[in-house]
């Protein structure tokens, strides 16, 4: 039997020091963020200071009523390549924090082998011998984390996941709203094509009426030039508007992950989405909350402040265990032999005592990328409250500009429909007409570019928000 006195006493050292050793280092704190109580930005337009429900957040799109929309944001987070890439860095992430793991604990191998050789007669002595050697071994080492090295390698490499976790968050948000964007851009765009080709065939019979009352001689040709200048304008704005359409159709196949030109579920003209006549946007903590890369950032700290402990470690001694257990024997009949048994333990310890400052300049590198890490976090919390303080304000103002235009068109479309009356009657010259037209094309585009900003808008507030994911819907604590 083996005496494994010997092996009990060098388990018992082990333990001792792995009980009584603690992690070198600074432990990590999260920084305490200083943000206002409320947005500086006036709460109308519907807007609330309240916080949403985590379904409005997290599906914030439902609020525009637009089943295509939905349909398109389905897809897009089934085969964006973006959001493809992110989950690929998130299981990298997992495997690495696994192998940090997998550093705290002892290895384990295996062998055996067998070995027949004859040496030289020439040899003299045991010349012309045959020798085998057969062996069947377990080999055992494990390296004590007594200072804590090992684990603030595995508190990284832990936040490290955490943190792609937020960044494959953060990609899903932007995806999103990117998404909606370019649809709303495409319905835009739509909008504007209709309305230069209604402008058109109302410029065009007004062109048809110059050109009677010219040929009647009851005006000049320079009517008719003008009427058929202001037609081909128009006309002149639908190459411009329909390159605009497809390359925005182009953009969005690309999110979804498809090739362009594959979009003809948009070929049929529908209006732009509407936007819903309140929007709970909450407080400026609930944006720390829910934002991806607000939380990105901090783990990213974390994870710099946890590799100042791994690098401190190394200024301190190293111990490590190794064994040997199994049979050995000059046959294989008596290798399972009692006789066959051996065995083996060693403790090591291991210190550094010179390296001229390399261990300490890499501290100060680790202290200095912490440093940076912190920085990082507080620009983001910066930026993160300047992006929702600007989405509000054009959310709101773009409101208050689009009431404005709609009633500027109204006024626009009853001012054309007069001046053509007018003209065809010989009651007003030909200006007027054509100011009143362009005044109406333009108002009417100007509207639709403001419908989509409008919806744009709260897009953009959205995503400034967190918006595409939640901590309730995800199942994560708070």
């Amino acid at each position: 039997m083996f005496d494994m006195t010997e092996t009990t006493k060098l388990a018992g050292m082990a333990l001792a020091l792995l009980l009584a050793g603690c992690a070198v280092g600074p432990d990590y704190r999260k920084p305490e963020a200083s943000v206002p109580a409320a947005w500086h930005s006036a709460m109308k337009g519907g807007l609330k200071s309240v916080s949403p429900e985590a379904a409005q957040l997290a599906q914030w799109w439902n609020g525009l009523d637009d089943p295509q929309l939905s349909r398109l944001i389905e897809q897009a987070t089934a085969n964006n390549l973006d959001l493809k890439l992110a989950q690929a860095r998130l299981r990298e992430a997992r495997a690495r924090r696994g192998v940090s793991a997998a550093d705290r604990f002892p290895t384990l191998n295996a062998a055996a082998g067998a070995n027949r050789s004859r040496s030289s007669e020439e040899m003299g002595f045991g010349g012309g011998n045959v020798n085998e050697t057969w062996s069947a071994q377990f080999d055992a080492s494990w390296e004590l984390d007594v200072f804590g090295g090992k684990r603030r390698a595995l508190e990284a490499a832990t936040a490290n996941l955490e943190a792609s976790q937020e960044d494959l968050r953060d990609v899903q948000v932007s995806l999103l709203a990117e998404v909606a964007l370019n649809y709303v851009e495409v319905r835009a765009y739509q909008a504007r094509l209709a309305i230069a080709l209604s402008n058109l065939a109302s410029q065009r019979e007004t062109w048809q009426i110059a050109r009677w009352r010219y040929e009647a001689g009851l005006t000049t040709q320079l009517d008719e030039d003008q009427a058929r200048l202001n037609l081909e304008q128009t006309r002149a704005q639908l190459p411009v508007l329909q390159t605009g359409l497809e390359q925005s159709k182009n953009r969005l196949a690309v999110l979804l992950g498809r090739k362009a030109g594959e979009l003809a579920e948009l070929e049929t003209t529908t209006a732009i989405p509407q936007t819903p006549t309140e929007v709970a946007v909450g407080i400026p903590a609930d944006t720390l909350r829910n934002r991806p890369d607000l939380r990105r950032a901090e783990r990213q700290l974390a994870a710099a402040t946890a590799q100042v402990g791994a690098a401190t470690a190394a200024l301190y001694p190293n111990f490590s265990l190794s064994g040997t257990l199994g049979l050995q024997a000059l046959s294989s009949t008596n290798l399972l032999q009692a006789s066959a048994r051996m065995f083996s333990v060693a403790a090591n310890a291991g210190w550094v005592l010179f390296d001229a400052g390399r261990i300490r300049q890499n501290i100060e590198v680790q202290n200095a990328l912490q440093e940076q890490a912190l920085i990082r976090y507080e620009s983001a919390v910066l930026g993160a409250l300047r992006d929702v303080e600007n989405a509000l304000v054009a959310y709101a103002e773009e409101l208050n500009r689009r009431a404005a235009l709609k009633d500027a068109v109204q006024s626009a479309q009853s001012a054309a429909g007069l001046a053509a009356s007018q003209y065809a009657a010989g009651l007003i010259d030909f200006l007027t007409v054509l100011d009143t037209q362009r005044s109406l094309l333009s108002l009417q585009d100007q509207l639709s570019l403001s419908e989509a900003a409008v919806t744009s808008n709260l897009a953009r507030l959205f995503k400034a928000l967190g918006g595409g994911w939640s901590i309730e819907s995800s199942g994560e604590k708070s």
